[in-house]
């Protein structure tokens, strides 16, 4: 099944704004007055402008992520990630999802698609072919190589929002590729879109400071 898009989806979150600024107010007192909250913004701002960023990891965003193998590689080089996926070394791949960059000319499109059936079709035939030979177990580890890096998985992955700025900071970027910084975009998007916006001001500054971009 040919996609032209990798998709995201909000899954759930932890904190807001709010329990940031708590956090970091647990050294003198949390008690959370009206005066108090009037203060959070600027807060905020204080914390991640000097470099104090741990009350920002009481935050969390978790999404459940359709991608192709290349991008499921650059969100694995996020070691402050927590992330899970789909593995053809337990399971057999049958549904055989694949990325055709949507920027690509159509007669470039198609000769990927003819590519990556033909490796698809190779995977499975191994499998089948091979299980006497190698075991269940060998056979699907190794049929892997048959799948192409527009292959296709689901991933499970979640950030503390310390760990999804220096994310959003190096992957919605000009210079990263494409395919990773849309998902990056998808994700922030997705974020400043939760009802009531729990962490406005937390991106907010983001911006401000030029960790990422609008």
């Amino acid at each position: 099944m040919a996609n032209l898009n990798n998709t995201v989806e909000l899954i759930g979150f932890y904190g807001s704004d709010t329990v940031i600024a708590c956090s970091a107010w647990t050294s003198t007192s949390r008690g959370l007055t009206n005066e108090k909250k009037e203060r959070i913004p600027n807060l905020i701002k204080m914390l991640w402008s000097n470099g104090h960023e741990t009350p920002f990891e009481k935050g969390m965003v978790h999404f459940l992520v359709d991608c192709d193998i290349a991008s499921h590689i650059h969100l694995l080089k996020h070691r402050i990630s927590s992330l899970n996926a789909e593995s053809a070394r337990y399971k057999e791949l049958r549904e055989d999802k694949y990325y055709l960059p949507a920027d690509w000319p159509s007669d470039w499109q198609d000769r990927l698609q003819e590519y990556t059936k033909l490796g698809n079709t190779l995977y499975h035939q191994c499998i089948e072919e091979l299980t006497d030979t190698l075991g269940r177990k060998r056979v699907k580890e190794s049929a892997r190589f048959f799948k192409t890096y527009n292959s296709q998985i689901q991933a499970d992955v979640s950030f503390n929002m310390r760990s999804f700025a220096n994310f959003l900071k190096l992957r919605k970027s000009e210079h990263a590729q494409r395919e990773i910084s849309d998902i990056a975009t998808q994700m922030l998007n997705l974020v400043e879109n939760i009802e009531g916006n729990p962490f406005e001001h937390t991106i907010k500054v983001w911006k401000d400071t030029k960790i990422i971009s609008d």
